[in-house]
């Protein structure tokens, strides 16, 4: 996959994105709505880390999530479209308050039927995921409420 990089100006406060990056709990589908509910599932966790199963039927992904005071990474532990070891880096920057600013980085390689995403991602990839991140930045604004 092309390295896909996502830049947000966001009216959420940093602390409350990266609340919801490592929301580990049953609300995470909710907080992302691009899970489904049905396919999510926490294997495990500690303080600073989870591993967990999430996507939908069609593109899944099992990753450790190991996290920091402004930055996630999820690294593929398995998936049926990512080879191991590509990542998802999150990092959250507060601006003026209650603003923030999110850089969404996707490290990815294809296997199997993935490769099916390549032309696509490469096209449009980036609105792809920045629409993706504009879905869980529009449910904590309304949940502010």
């Amino acid at each position: 996959m092309p390295h896909v990089v996502v830049d947000v100006d966001a009216d959420v406060p940093a602390e409350r994105m990266m609340a919801a990056a490592t929301d580990f709990s049953e609300r995470r589908p909710e907080l992302w709505p691009n899970i489904s509910r049905e396919f999510w599932q926490l294997h495990d966790h500690g303080a600073n880390w989870a591993e967990a199963t999430e996507g939908s039927p069609a593109v899944w992904a099992r990753e450790r999530y190991e996290w920091s005071e402004n930055r996630v990474v999820g690294t593929t532990q398995d998936s049926n479209v990512w080879q191991p070891g590509g990542t998802w880096t999150l990092t959250v920057e507060p601006r003026n308050g209650a603003r923030s600013h999110i850089r969404l980085v996707l490290d990815r390689r294809w296997k199997g039927k993935g490769w099916l995403f390549y032309v696509p991602v490469a096209l449009f990839g980036r609105q792809m995921f920045k629409r993706n991140l504009q879905k869980t930045l529009n449910v904590l604004a309304s949940s502010r409420r």
